[in-house]
């Protein structure tokens, strides 16, 4: 057998170091879209993750190894997610995965996970019927469009003084689940539909829509709408001399959405899970530290992010093995304290138990009105609690 060359023998030990480093790292996938008209969240949830897993990383990791985040770009898109995710559990052979973001996209990784029996966390999608699937390796730790506004409906009706309301979202699975929920919770305290109106992801230009909602007779308009799209048709109601109570649910409290909208954002209200405002020491210090790292402060996409890789870190940990059944088993028993309140699952993998706050914008803060803590009551009756 001829001799190695020393640089022979030189490159064979960097290639078996990074070998032997890829296995000394425990990885967890994440499918955000980072690109698209939603990628300013996906980017915020990434940066949320990834400080999470920093912190892990300096007190230790987990399980004495450290905590390595495999990231890739779902786009929103129910048939690049599920490459992604194929990718992600194939390749590179991920412990848990964590995404992606919109309800259509989660929707479809999770035969994905169940195919190959790998907990799947969302910590954002919110479509209610995604637990109701009966999957027993997807959880979420995210409220869903019914929960939010069974918490709100009431608050919305009392505080705004709503008396006709027009419901305007995306037409995607989580824009129809939320004008859907909100229209059936706020006609519950006897507030009447105006007009119930969808529009595409990228849409530009909403001025046939806003003709319709200015002689809609409506003294109020929910609006299920992320960063871009939203801010859009936002700076064109506002332009169109619209003047009635504007809030919805999406990417409202953000900085990217203040800052992309400017002085039409101000008196707006949004129902959100999480805001940078919140009170509470445990919230201060996560906000200081995501300000550290990023120069700005967290919103709920972040707080999204980070909630739920450390939910998955500590579900690790408490297994004691990267096995995926047995971080399954340690995902259900999960009792996390996070900045907006506590954590844990319902038997079917709804989280339930931490905070939101109807949060009105003022000098382009985020000013909280009024908070609430997200339960689920029917998942718990079924649990006997």
């Amino acid at each position: 057998m001829r001799a190695l060359t020393y640089a022979q023998l030189v490159a064979t030990a960097v290639f078996g170091s990074a070998l032997a480093l890829a296995d000394d790292t425990i990885k967890i996938g994440v499918i955000q879209p980072l690109t698209g008209s939603v990628a300013y969240n996906g980017a915020a949830d990434i940066n949320g993750s990834k400080l999470a897993v920093e912190e892990r990383n300096k007190a230790g990791g987990v399980l004495g190894k450290p905590i390595e985040l495999v990231i890739e770009d779902g786009q929103c898109s129910p048939a690049n997610s599920v490459n992604a995710a194929e990718k992600l559990i194939q390749k590179d052979k991920v412990v848990a995965l964590s995404g992606a973001f919109c309800s259509s996209a989660t929707a479809a990784i999770m035969p994905v996970a169940q195919k190959y029996k790998l907990p799947l966390l969302t910590g954002v999608s919110s479509k209610a019927d995604l637990t109701e699937k009966n999957n027993p390796y997807f959880f979420r730790s995210a409220e869903t469009d019914a929960l939010l506004a069974q918490a709100f409906a009431k608050i919305l009706a009392e505080n705004l003084k709503l008396k006709k309301v027009a419901y305007i979202g995306v037409n995607d699975d989580w824009g129809r689940g939320g004008v859907e929920e909100f229209s059936k919770d706020l006609s519950a305290h006897g507030i009447e539909t105006a007009m119930t109106e969808y529009f595409d992801h990228g849409a530009t230009d909403f001025y046939t829509l806003l003709a319709k909602l200015r002689t809609s007779g409506a003294d109020g308009v929910f609006i299920a709408a992320e960063t871009q799209d939203g801010s859009i048709l936002v700076k064109q109601l506002k332009e169109f001399g619209i003047d009635m109570k504007v809030f919805g649910v999406g990417s409202w409290a953000t900085a990217d959405f203040i800052n992309l909208v400017g002085d039409a954002a101000e008196g707006i209200y949004a129902a959100v899970p999480y805001a940078a405002t919140l009170p509470g020491e445990r919230n201060q210090t996560f906000v200081q530290a995501y300000q550290a790292q990023y120069k700005q402060a967290p919103d709920k996409y972040a707080a999204a992010g980070y909630n739920a890789t450390n939910i998955l870190m500590d579900a690790i940990q408490r297994a004691g093995s990267t096995d995926a059944e047995q971080i399954r088993e340690a995902l259900k028993a999960t009792n996390y304290q996070a900045p907006n309140g506590h954590y844990q699952f319902t038997a079917n993998g709804q989280a339930y138990g931490f905070n939101a706050a109807l949060v009105q914008i003022e000098n382009k803060q985020p000013k909280v009105i009024a908070t609430t803590s997200v339960e689920a009551p029917m998942a718990l009756a079924a649990k006997g609690e």
